[in-house]
């Protein structure tokens, strides 16, 4: 979508380069959410961890970072502004 449009961006690979604790804690900022907020608790990985999304933000936050796929995606970020990706479209609301 975003080349469809012509609009630069940088992809992370959020499995072999996942986001570390300090990076999602600033996400989580810039968002203003929590990390319950951020977390797919139907993925795989919160299964297996038996995941109930009553754990501690902090405890969250480190599951996040070891285990990448628990954190929703796509984020866009720009400068001090943050969406989820989800639907797709949010992410043009950075750059209108």
């Amino acid at each position: 979508m975003l080349k469809e449009r012509d609009i630069p961006f940088e992809y992370r690979e959020y499995r072999t380069h996942p986001l570390t604790e300090n990076e999602i804690r600033r996400v989580l900022a810039l968002l203003g959410a929590g990390p319950r907020e951020l977390l797919r608790p139907r993925d795989r990985a919160a299964k297996q961890l038996g995941l109930s999304g009553d754990e501690g933000d902090e405890r969250l936050i480190q599951l996040m970072a070891e285990h990448p796929t628990l954190l929703q995606r796509p984020i866009g970020i720009l400068g001090d502004r943050a969406v989820v990706g989800r639907p797709p479209e949010n992410l043009l609301t950075l750059v209108e």
